[in-house]
């Protein structure tokens, strides 16, 4: 049996200390800060990045270099080695279409080579959360068909609940009118969103105010759960640099469901460019999404 690669990309905002112990390959997504692009070797730490988008900088991302994943996954297949990647939603990124595309030309050049591109339609901790049942199955013996397979089963499941504490950032990336950020701002309206069945993000409901938007992730959560509620694999905590509200929602989903199998990772820049400091999501599995 030939043995496979786990891959995926930037945006699974799993820490770097994982993905180098779990010889994880991760195809970087870019992001610019005034122009200056960042991602590949050059980076600022998510702190200095928020910061950043605090004092207005103009930010933005790119999507994969299809030349980077080539060169990536062709040393790969010279080390006789096949790939699952797992990817963010197809529906939010090029991404997935460019490693896509790029695995097509690999297996071309090396017919016996199998990569299978995962489109798990969803982002973040999602894709970490069903990296590490990857990895998992894989250090059970698992074939790579066999990893596939489950891991295709259970990315319907995975439900993506976050919300946001500046509606500003959503206004710039194309999310909000500026009517309805300004109005929003002005009378602490939060929204609470979700990644849909077809991996888009979609505004669930609002409320008014921070700790109410916190209250109505778990709420959401509780009735998203369905069978799922004693399945989990881990429940993915993820923010923009407000770790003490991701500790509050940690707190408040432990004392609801007496969960303590929790994951807490910053977002990344290539997610945090449009949604802001003080995101705070949660991923759990759940009959549906």
């Amino acid at each position: 049996m030939r043995e496979f690669i786990i891959s995926t990309e930037t945006n699974c905002d799993l820490s770097a200390e994982f993905i180098k112990t779990n010889n994880i390959c991760v195809i970087p997504h870019y992001y610019t800060v005034d122009e200056e692009v960042y991602g590949d070797g050059k980076e600022l730490t998510n702190k200095e990045f928020y910061d950043k988008m605090r004092d207005k900088h103009k930010v933005g991302t790119m999507a994969s270099n299809p030349a980077v994943i080539e060169e990536m996954f062709t040393a790969i297949a010279k080390e006789g080695k096949d790939i699952i990647h797992i990817s963010f939603s197809s529906a939010l990124s090029g991404g997935c279409g460019n490693v896509q595309m790029v695995s097509n030309q690999i297996m071309e050049a090396y017919p016996e080579m199998k990569i299978v591109v995962i489109d798990t339609l969803a982002a973040s901790l999602g894709e970490g959360i069903m990296i590490k049942k990857a990895l998992e199955l894989k250090a059970e013996g698992k074939t790579i068909d066999e990893t596939v397979s489950i891991i295709q089963d259970l990315c319907p499941h995975l439900n993506t609940l976050f919300t946001v504490d500046d509606l500003d950032y959503l206004y710039r990336g194309g999310r909000l009118s500026k009517t309805t950020a300004i109005v929003g701002s002005l009378v602490n309206i939060k929204p609470i969103l979700k990644i849909n069945e077809e991996g888009k993000l979609v505004a669930h409901s609002k409320v008014r105010g921070r700790n109410k938007s916190i209250q109505a992730l778990v709420s959401m959560m509780e009735e998203q759960l369905g069978s799922y509620k004693d399945k989990q694999l881990e429940i993915g905590i993820m923010h923009g640099d407000c770790e003490d509200d991701a500790l509050t929602l940690k707190k408040l989903a432990e004392e609801k469901f007496g969960y303590t199998n929790f994951m807490i990772e910053p977002i990344g820049p290539s997610i945090g460019a449009h949604s802001g400091p003080g995101t705070l999501g949660i991923v759990f599995l759940g009959d549906h999404r």
